[in-house]
């Protein structure tokens, strides 16, 4: 066993985010989700700020993988600093939905799933930093220059 830790999720930029209605025929999952995810909008806003969800923490306590598993599962919206290059909070719904622990107490429970609230905000400090936000910030600066040399419209027809 390689990690004691394993964490993953896919990660929705809020301010990627331009229209919230949901379509009338969507699955009630899709609509659900949706819903969380404009809540999460509603209470902290688009910029610096990234939803989390399919996501999962996985605790090996042993080097047995057939004991000593902690599995959850995590939703929810993660805060960065204003050049988004540090995570400031995590506000997650965690959950334990697996594991293989014959001497696990609600008390443990607790205190692991406060601390998949603490690994996830490392791991995406360290998600941060394996993307080319110098790259990005570039990309950024070069769309404001163009949108200002165009009196603040770029697009089709604009």
């Amino acid at each position: 066993m390689s990690q004691s830790v394993t964490i993953s999720f896919d990660c929705l930029p809020l301010r990627a985010i331009s229209r919230f209605d949901v379509p009338i025929d969507a699955p009630p999952d899709y609509e659900a989700l949706a819903n969380r995810i404009r809540r999460a909008v509603e209470t902290h806003g688009l910029h610096n700020s990234y939803y989390l969800h399919r996501a999962s923490c996985d605790f090996h306590l042993t080097n047995d993988p057939a004991v000593g598993l902690l599995s959850f599962r995590f939703e929810g919206v993660v805060l960065t600093d204003p050049d988004d290059r540090r995570t400031l909070h995590c506000h997650l719904d965690v959950e334990l939905v697996a594991e293989t622990c014959d001497w696990l107490s609600e008390p443990v429970v607790k205190w692991f799933s406060e601390t998949v609230r603490r690994a996830v905000q490392s791991e995406f400090d360290q998600f941060i930093r394996s993307g080319d936000l110098d790259r990005t910030v570039q990309r950024m600066l070069s769309l404001q220059k163009d949108c200002d040399a165009h009196g603040g419209f770029l697009g089709m027809w604009l």
